[in-house]
């Protein structure tokens, strides 16, 4: 079956968990991985799909063995297993990564996220970000694809976790265009602060603030 009526079967089958219609173009997943090399290390990818993405990580010279694939969906999970064998894959909700004993805290250099995190609830999308950046090294980053104006993470969760984007370009030959975010720690906050604060019961700021 190709991989385009695959994903439609799946979002018919559960339009909530799966949240696009249609598997990621080349061109999107070339601007994923532009930033991406080798000497990055370990990537992990949430919510890869049918590893279009992965592909592009392959084709960038990413070892498959330092490749991390976080996928909810059991039927993708089983044909990401067949495609990329000596990836790791983990049948798991993206929010929970970091709980993972499979996961080490400050190994990977870079996340990609295929994940349609406009449609979750805030809490999920900051439990999404601090897992993923608990295990991100310091000066790892968080790539993010979004078919809207602006950062689908709002300046409300961006500045609660002590974060900041930056757009790296689009690609008007994805099916419909998008366009891809950097998410990186901000310079002024120590490296930890991004899930002190939530432990610690901080007040927190209007996280639904539309982003720029």
């Amino acid at each position: 079956m190709k991989d385009s009526l695959f994903f439609l079967r799946q979002w018919a089958m559960a339009p909530l968990r799966t949240a696009a219609v249609a598997p990621s173009g080349r061109a999107l997943a070339r601007l994923m991985t532009s930033e991406i090399t080798p000497a990055t290390g370990r990537v992990i990818e949430l919510g890869p799909g049918t590893g279009v993405f992965t592909n592009a990580l392959r084709n960038r010279g990413v070892a498959e063995h330092d490749i991390t694939l976080v996928e909810l969906n059991p039927d993708f999970a089983a044909l990401l297993k067949q495609r990329f064998p000596t990836a790791r894959v983990l049948q798991m909700n993206a929010a929970d990564v970091s709980d993972s004993a499979e996961m080490v805290e400050d190994s990977a250099g870079a996340v990609l996220s295929g994940l349609g995190v406009l449609s979750m609830p805030t809490g999920v999308v900051v439990r999404i970000m601090q897992g993923a950046f608990r295990c991100l090294g310091p000066t790892g980053a968080f790539y993010q694809f979004t078919y809207g104006p602006r950062c689908p993470v709002s300046n409300g969760v961006l500045n609660f976790l002590g974060l900041r984007s930056e757009r790296i370009g689009g690609t008007f030959f994805n099916l419909p265009p998008a366009s891809v975010y950097r998410i990186t720690r901000a310079p002024s906050w120590p490296s930890g602060t991004l899930y002190r604060r939530v432990a610690n019961g901080a007040p927190r700021p209007e996280l639904g603030a539309p982003s720029n």
